[in-house]
């Protein structure tokens, strides 16, 4: 299994008991989800490792205990903490409407609005305060706050995003 196969659920953080125990911190609005999950990947040194859950159960919202098959001593546990962890992007819930999974939109066109064809997303930065569209705009990066007041309209068939962005915006990246 390779990581553009799969999407990233949530990271390792801390053991929860001596006998191999760990939690996991997710990173989703949904965790209830992933509580009955009967497998997933662990990133070893850059690779994925399928490891078996033998028991889980979701722990203050969004942490889930997990009990592995064979993690049974606390420095196997300890081997994992840090370390993240995915499934297959077989297992994310179908999104209805204008509902969009960050990696489905690489490579959507962006229409403005009132200037037209902006560019195509080449990649999504969620490591801000708001996450933003990047935009290759040929050859000059363009940021779009991904924010719902800006998205008009996402056309999955065509590979589409129309938005309506702000007087000014997009010309402060071509001036």
């Amino acid at each position: 299994m390779k990581k553009e196969d799969c999407f990233y659920l949530g990271k390792i953080v801390k053991k929860y008991s001596f006998k191999g125990e760990l939690l996991i911190k997710l990173d989703t609005d949904e965790p209830e989800l992933y509580e009955n999950i009967d497998a997933l990947f662990v990133d070893l040194r850059n690779n994925l490792v399928p490891f078996f859950i033998e028991s889980s159960q979701l722990h203050k919202s969004d942490l889930l205990r997990v009990k592995f098959e064979d993690v049974d001593a606390e420095a196997d546990a300890n081997a994992l903490i840090k370390c993240d962890v995915y499934l297959p992007l077989e297992f994310l819930p179908k999104l209805e409407g204008d509902k969009f999974y960050f990696h489905e939109i690489i490579g959507f066109k962006v229409i403005d609005k009132s200037r037209g064809n902006i560019g195509v997303i080449k990649s999504v930065n969620d490591s801000t305060a708001q996450a933003l569209f990047e935009i290759d705009h040929g050859g000059k990066e363009i940021l779009i706050p991904m924010n719902d007041e800006f998205i008009v309209q996402v056309d999955k068939v065509k590979k589409e995003i129309l938005v309506d962005t702000p007087e000014g915006l997009i010309d402060l990246y071509l001036a």
